[in-house]
């Protein structure tokens, strides 16, 4: 049967034609206005219906900082992105964009988007890096060292000849099994490091969002009476090549970073081990942090991150726990990551120079975004990052890194709770060191 659209059949209707467009053989006016009449009455209909469709079809506009703004655009990038939920938390997960956390709700649509979201790098093209953003990135490293995976075998280790692997820059990952609460993704990948060592490795990333009770459980805390979201990432690597990564070859480590919008009032706050002699933390990663911006207190570190100078810290291991966080006064949002650390592990120094011991580095990262020597700036933005112990693996062997994340937000008091119990810290104390 051909279908006409609503305003043809009324037409036909209204001029005493049937549907098979023969003439109605009748000399009474009254029908013939009948016909009319239901012929309007039709179309009316149909036009209500057409209206209530098309609203339906349309985007609800959301505030810009919010999680409804923020998935709007992100679905507009990658139409198979990921939306795990529980009650009002939500996470937003993207397989196309290297398996990102993109971002994150405490309450629902409408609450605070938690993630910094590059949004002038999508759609482009960037020979050293795809900035795209994203609460929790999965990257490999190490960066520098003589057993860097961005940069080529000789090259010199300037920002020209700096380029992230594609697996983790701007190709798409493999979902594997996704439900409610959970996306299970992988990715293979090939890479060469600055040693021309090859390296032939099957990435899993499995991530949850966790309900008020998970997260009560693995902090030992109390939700009630503000608002949370929080969500686990366990990462895991398998050497499928058919050689060992050893000290010669040089060997990968896994890499998570936290990315956020700053704040005039946001202080990242790092408990380490006050027992272990020797220095607390490398500040010079992009020369000297200023004194002013990072101080010690009763195995504290505070870092200033305000978006508004470039800064970058590492914690060794041995004087590395395995939690960090940041307190944001203005917004009253503190973010808590929890992951592993091994303090009798071997990590990567991810420098970019190749006349220091590979083999001695960070197992905590922490990054204040501010403005190049040019004046240009790609944030604001600040991070919070762990790493994996170098991945020392025989063929087919695995390492697993877990790294979780939390945001509270609401009644100041029960978040001071929270940072007492978790980072070892009140929150006035933190606002004073601002």
């Amino acid at each position: 049967m051909v279908k006409y659209p609503y305003d043809m059949i009324a037409l036909h209707l209204s001029y005493g034609w049937d549907t098979g467009f023969q003439p109605i053989r009748t000399h009474n006016m009254k029908t013939n206005k009948l016909i009319m009449l239901l012929g309007l009455v039709c179309l009316s209909s149909c036009r209500q219906q057409a209206k209530k469709n098309e609203t339906m079809n349309e985007q609800p506009t959301h505030q810009e900082g919010s999680f409804g703004h923020d998935l709007h655009f992100l679905q507009e990038h990658d139409p198979n992105l990921v939306l795990l939920q529980s009650d009002s938390s939500l996470v937003a997960v993207s397989p196309k964009f290297q398996a990102k956390v993109f971002t994150s709700s405490a309450m629902g649509l409408e609450g605070k988007s938690f993630g910094w979201i590059n949004y002038e790098a999508f759609g482009k093209e960037d020979p050293h890096m795809n900035a795209y953003g994203g609460e929790n990135r999965f990257w490999l490293g190490p960066e520098g060292s003589k057993f860097s995976l961005f940069f080529k075998s000789r090259d010199e280790m300037v920002f020209d000849n700096w380029k992230t692997p594609a697996p983790i820059d701007s190709e798409s990952w493999n979902v594997v099994q996704q439900s409610e609460g959970n996306v299970q993704m992988e990715k293979q990948m090939t890479l060469k490091n600055y040693a021309d060592a090859l390296f032939e490795m099957k990435i899993e990333r499995n991530i949850s969002i966790l309900d008020a009770q998970q997260i009560s459980n693995m902090l030992g805390i109390s939700t009630n009476g503000i608002q949370s979201v929080g969500f686990s990432t366990s990462n895991k690597m398998t050497n499928t090549g058919t050689t060992a990564w050893t000290e010669e070859s040089g060997a990968p480590c896994i890499w998570m970073l936290d990315m956020f919008p700053p704040s005039s009032k946001t202080m990242i706050v790092i408990p380490f081990n006050g027992n272990v002699k020797g220095k607390v933390a490398t500040t010079d990663y992009f020369g000297e942090i200023p004194e002013d911006r990072i101080q010690y207190a009763d195995s504290i570190l505070f870092f200033k991150a305000d978006g508004k100078s470039r800064g970058k810290l590492g914690i060794p291991p041995k004087r590395a726990r395995n939690v960090a966080g940041s307190y944001d006064a203005l917004n009253h949002i503190l973010t808590i990551a929890l992951f592993d650390v091994d303090e009798e592990a071997t990590y990567l120094n991810q420098e970019w120079r190749t006349d220091k011991d590979p083999f001695d580095g960070d197992a905590i990262n922490a990054y204040n975004d501010g403005p190049l020597e040019d004046g240009s700036q790609m944030g604001p933005f600040y991070e919070i990052e762990s790493v994996s112990p170098a991945a020392f693996l025989s063929p087919q062997a695995s390492l697993t890194h877990n790294h979780n994340l939390f945001h509270f937000t609401g009644d100041e008091k029960i978040l001071d709770g929270i940072a007492q119990k978790v980072l070892g810290v009140d929150i006035q104390r933190i606002k004073n060191k601002l």
